[in-house]
């Protein structure tokens, strides 16, 4: 313990360094900390502390601001993000206003980036308490305010996140005002067929799901809709919302009878392109709200803007063209963003020829494909011949794990969700050959490992090594597979009926507007 002379009748602060074990004082003095604290302005008191943390080292502390009249606290030790409301609360519990305490960390910021050198580091820790003492003798003590909210909560994304979140809000009294720029909430699990690792039906578990969001008394409904401006503060936000226009009413009774008529066909988004839909539709046959919708880009963009055929053929009477964009203000507590993400496209890879073999779809084409509600009501068919694959080859981190032709990062679910597809290959076609080229197979979750081995049993063969380049078999349609096998290190030629790139996930090509909106910060 270092003792210093009290330099200030008005401010008193005393310092504490802590050992935390060896994770600080293994690099860092503690001691010479301590002394050279003890010289600082307005210093009175300055310790070092094995554990300040400890139930031991709070009573201290409390007991020296009680003893020696301390009115201002400094702790050198570990992240505030850890330990801060400890010793807060234990200046408080001594009668002192816990905003007149200040944490230096003297650990993640010193100790452990300054291991092998212990003179270096015990130098940083100086300036670093330095620094804290300073600010500490600028700290005036503050009150929390209780603010009135307002028990109304907007969730941002209608995906199975955004659901699940508004159903536990709403379920505790909550009015939720759930957001979907799409027409229909469900989000990217409505696409999907089954999960991982137990092989659920997808829809089976989430459509229970969006009707309950539907029929909620305490969720509102905003499908078709954008959040366009957020003000306020922590508890109190006003949110503006644009709802576009369906062009159809709640009267609307999805009898289809439109749609039958309706002379415009493009390709459907919730099929990946795979299929087709017309200017009217509902967008799968689950859809929360079981509201058609009219496309009304494409009608004006055709001879059929008069034809008004959907009209005459509704005898609910419930489609209206005169409909108009509306914004709706929302005054709400609590914003929770759940806007999901999006699916990288792997067209700028040109080696493994997406785009241009129509053998070649990504893993989300597979899913609508293997889906009974899909386009080829649940069979695996090739594009170029509408045949069943006897041999399928999954190709893993397709933009993932790179930085030259995606993104850096794993997308964490790509291997799991091909050991699933191919899994439901062989549930479906027992004598398909599948082989998965990887990098790594990372099966880190609950049931993760025991899955993989359920499809290496079954016969999957799993290659470790990406194939360099694909060429087509001009004659078949089939594909021919190169590349290194790094584990045998020898060269493979491998041929198939179809490939699957397994592709990444990606922040939506929308997020920077939802983070601007919010303020929210980017890992990168």
């Amino acid at each position: 313990m270092a003792q210093a002379q009290e330099q200030s009748e008005d401010i008193r602060i005393g310092v504490y360094v802590c050992h935390c074990g060896l994770n600080i004082a293994g690099s860092v003095d503690c001691e010479e900390v301590a002394k050279f604290a003890a010289t600082l302005p307005h210093v009175v008191l300055a310790k070092d502390n094995r554990y300040t943390c400890s139930d031991p080292g709070q009573e201290l502390i409390k007991n020296d601001i009680k003893e020696h009249k301390l009115n201002r606290v400094v702790v050198a030790s570990c992240s505030p993000r850890l330990h801060e409301p400890t010793f807060r609360k234990a200046c408080e519990e001594a009668g002192l206003n816990k905003y007149l305490f200040e944490m230096a960390n003297i650990r993640e910021h010193c100790s452990w980036v300054h291991l092998y050198d212990k003179e270096k580091a015990t130098e940083k820790a100086k300036d670093l308490v330095r620094m804290a003492v300073a600010k500490a003798a600028l700290l005036q003590p503050q009150e929390e305010l209780v603010v009135p909210v307002t028990r109304k909560a907007l969730v941002i994304g209608g995906g199975v996140a955004g659901i699940q979140a508004a159903l536990d809000l709403a379920d505790t009294g909550y009015k939720v005002y759930l957001v979907e720029k799409e027409p229909s909430i469900g989000g990217r699990m409505a696409q999907i067929d089954k999960t991982f690792p137990t092989m659920d039906c997808s829809i089976c578990i989430l459509a229970p799901k969006m009707s309950d969001a539907g029929r909620h008394p305490n969720i509102e409904l905003f499908t078709n809709s954008e959040v366009t401006e957020v003000k306020g503060y922590i508890g109190n936000f006003k949110v503006k919302v644009l709802k576009k226009p369906r062009y159809v009413t709640d009267e609307c009774t999805a009898c289809g009878d439109c749609v039958e008529v309706c002379p415009i066909i493009v390709p459907n988004e919730f099929d990946v392109g795979l299929a087709t839909r017309h200017a009217i539709y509902l967008p799968f046959p689950q859809a929360v709200p079981s509201t058609y919708i009219i496309d009304r880009d494409l009608c004006l963009t055709s001879d059929t803007l008069t034809c008004a055929k959907c009209f005459e053929a509704c005898d609910k009477r419930a489609i209206d063209f005169d409909m108009k964009p509306e914004t709706v203000e929302l005054d709400v507590s609590t914003i929770i963003v759940a806007t999901g993400a999006g699916v990288f496209n792997p067209s700028s890879i040109s080696r493994y020829g997406y785009g241009k073999f129509p053998n070649v779809i990504t893993s989300l084409e597979f899913e609508r494909l293997i889906n009974a509600g899909g386009p080829s009501g649940g069979h695996l068919i090739r594009p170029s011949d509408l045949e069943i694959p006897k041999s399928v080859a999954f190709i893993q981190c397709v933009g993932s794990r790179t930085d030259e032709e995606g993104h850096i990062y794993c997308s964490n679910v790509c291997c799991m969700n091909t050991i699933k597809d191919a899994l439901l290959i062989k549930e479906h076609w027992p004598d398909t050959e599948i082989y998965v080229f990887y990098v790594d197979i990372r099966a880190f979750g609950k049931g993760f490992e025991d899955l993989y081995k359920r499809a290496k049993s079954e016969g999957v063969l799993f290659i470790r090594g990406l194939p360099a380049e694909i060429v087509e078999d001009k004659n078949t349609n089939n594909l021919v597979l190169v590349g290194e096998n790094t584990l045998r290190k020898e060269l493979y030629e491998v041929n198939v009926g179809m490939v699957i790139l397994s592709i990444g996930i990606e922040p939506r090509q929308d997020s920077d507007v939802i983070q601007r909106f919010l303020t929210l910060s980017r890992t990168s």
